[in-house]
């Protein structure tokens, strides 16, 4: 399959970038009223938090906010669950930053926590912002046009997909992977869940919330499932075509570091080709959504198209 046979408008991709602006400017309204106010002994830890999560695009807040929108929940009543994704993604970029993980200096075009603050502080604000994550969560059952029951269901699985069985564990399959040769099933577990279980947890999350169809709501998760996957994959790709002053973060290091990847595993042509086959499975899968196909249709292209 061709680039070109994925057809996508450009009006698709413009309104996903102004959904992405203004999402990115409503959340980070909301993210402060998380994080602690407290003084000092105690302040740098805040401090961190805050540093951390300036920049970032908010992608994953707004895949939470489009779902409860495609399913009829507005989105500002799902606003505390999209913040608690914002909230733990940005943790898991702390913690992954860390010497003893990736060792990068440079995330969000800015010095790492570790790097700003010190390895200590870094380590306890990525801990502060998931117990943040979950204060958040915890507070979308004061919203009234949500039912405390999908609530519940929301944060059983947000801890279900974060945990061991999702990020936690691939991430330590990331760390291993760089102590082994090239492994296709290898690679294929930490993309699906180091990455791509965090976007099919939002996109699910949101569908809860609006208390869609069952089958909807398995349908939006594949979705976000293939969507995470080609995030992850053309990340890989960035690493070895981009710049640190583009991406924000150091480039080069996948390779560096032996880490498994799908340019290493099948070179780059490889690792493009299956962006646009993973880019066909997601808009396949946004098609058979009831609402809302310009926005999902423009976020795959987004994605496969991204060079940031």
């Amino acid at each position: 399959m061709s680039r070109e046979a994925i057809s996508i408008s450009d009006d698709s991709v413009a309104l996903v970038k102004r959904l992405l602006s203004e999402t990115a400017r409503r959340v980070d309204e909301h993210l402060l009223q998380y994080l602690p106010e407290v003084g000092q002994p105690a302040q740098q830890v805040t401090e961190a938090m805050r540093h951390s999560l300036t920049g970032g695009k908010r992608i994953r807040p707004m895949v939470v906010l489009q779902s409860a929108g495609t399913f009829g929940l507005s989105a500002d009543a799902a606003m505390p669950t999209a913040c608690g994704f914002e909230l733990l993604h940005t943790a898991t970029l702390i913690h992954d930053d860390l010497p003893a993980i990736d060792d990068s200096s440079l995330r969000r075009a800015r010095p790492s926590c570790h790097a700003a603050f010190d390895e200590a502080t870094a380590i306890l604000a990525g801990d502060a912002l998931i117990i943040a994550a979950y204060d958040a969560l915890a507070t979308q059952a004061q919203i009234e046009a949500v039912a405390p029951g999908a609530v519940l269901q929301v944060i059983a699985e947000f801890g279900a997909y974060a945990g061991a069985g999702g990020v936690i564990g691939g991430e330590l399959a990331d760390i291993h992977g760089e102590t082994v040769g090239t492994d296709r099933e290898l690679l294929e577990y930490i993309h699906l869940n180091k990455t791509a279980k965090l976007f099919e947890a939002a996109t699910r999350a949101g569908a809860i919330l609006a208390e869609a169809p069952g089958e909807h709501i398995e349908i939006i998760g594949s979705y976000g499932r293939s969507l995470g996957l080609l995030f992850q994959v053309t990340d890989d790709i960035l690493d070895v075509t981009s710049s640190a002053e583009a991406l924000g973060k150091p480039t080069g290091a996948d390779e560096q570091a032996g880490k498994q990847t799908y340019p290493a595993l099948v070179g780059l042509d490889g690792a493009r080709q299956h962006a646009r086959d993973l880019a066909e499975q997601a808009v396949v899968l946004a098609d058979r959504l009831p609402a809302n196909h310009p926005f999902w249709r423009g976020l795959v292209k987004l994605v496969l198209d991204r060079q940031a």
